[in-house]
């Protein structure tokens, strides 16, 4: 296990740097940080501009570029916005913490629901409640996020308000407008309605996994073996049964956690969430070329982090995985 997780951590170096260095390329050719720059600062003088292009590795050369650019994210010389001039950290730093929040909270919701409504329909093929989730689950899947994000806030807030005079839930942010301080109830208001969006795509999509991957075990020849030995059916279910179900859904947990922290883009954008999502919404649609690349650097991070965590995560379900 320890040699694999080495293996794994030596891969993801070169992985990561030819991933940035393709976003690099990506953000040169496609956002021109110089000119971006000079749009947003017009009046900027010529040495000023050449201090940009210095600081961010914007040489015309793009292999020596990246790397000017590389040494200075590794040693935290990292420049200052474009728009605002402003430190680019501490934006990054709430951005990533705001997503993390909500989409811890609505995976966890999510995942907790899917899977129960998962093997509940697997236990009864076929039946009333297995009819009932799985119609439930491609509703869920059809319904597009701007969809339900439109029409919850209209119930819960428009409607909800004409109806009893004060809305439900809020419909945007993190805190109301001039709110300093954390209010963990005020926090969890503002975040009810985005949380629930998020969580019904989960939730329709587990359940279908869960389901599929619970049939195809309870009919393999190890679980009739099982039930011949005398073991309970609580037992065969819980110790051979979901353990080896969970496996493939692992990977899909895994591929979405590591795409959490790049932001709920639609979901955040519409209830104006500061999250990473409208974080990368608002410096892509401003070429800032210095909160673009810290943001693609973490989304790559995240990703290789959680497929490394998907891996060891087979060998505790099945024992028969050897990762060595």
């Amino acid at each position: 296990m320890f040699r694999f997780v080495l293996r794994r951590v030596a891969w993801s170096i070169p992985t990561l740097l030819l991933v940035t260095f393709l976003v690099y390329l990506a953000l040169r050719i496609g956002t021109n940080p110089v000119e971006s720059y000079k749009r947003i600062n017009p009046r900027a003088s010529k040495a000023k501009i050449q201090q940009y292009i210095d600081v961010n590795g914007l040489d015309p050369n793009f292999v020596q570029g990246y790397f000017t650019w590389l040494k200075n994210f590794i040693t935290g010389d990292w420049p200052r916005s474009i728009k605002g001039s402003r430190e680019v950290w501490p934006k990054l730093k709430d951005s990533i913490a705001n997503s993390l929040r909500l989409g811890i909270a609505a995976t966890v919701v999510g995942i907790s629901i899917g899977l129960f409504a998962g093997v509940f329909a697997a236990l009864r093929p076929g039946g009333r409640r297995d009819v009932f989730i799985n119609t439930s689950a491609f509703v869920g899947i059809s319904i597009p996020p701007y969809i339900s994000a439109i029409l919850f806030q209209l119930l819960f807030a428009v409607y909800w308000q004409r109806w009893f005079g004060a809305s439900l839930f809020p419909t945007s942010g993190v805190y109301p407008p001039g709110h300093s301080g954390f209010d963990l109830v005020l926090m969890v208001k503002h975040m009810a309605l985005p949380t629930i969006v998020v969580a019904i795509q989960v939730i329709a999509v587990y359940s279908r996994y869960m389901r599929s991957s619970l049939l195809d075990v309870l009919n393999s020849d190890y679980m009739r073996t099982a039930r011949s030995k005398g073991i309970s059916e609580r037992r065969v279910l819980l110790k051979h049964g979901m353990r080896n179900a969970l496996i493939p859904v692992v990977t899909i947990a895994a591929l979405d956690a590591g795409s959490i922290v790049g932001g709920l883009i639609i979901t955040e954008n519409i209830f104006d969430y500061p999250g990473m999502g409208v974080y990368f919404l608002k410096s892509f649609g401003e070429g800032d070329f210095p909160l673009l690349m810290p943001w693609m650097v973490v989304i790559v991070a995240s990703v290789l982090l959680f497929n490394l965590i998907a891996d060891i995560s087979y060998a505790w379900l099945d024992p028969r995985i050897r990762l060595d």
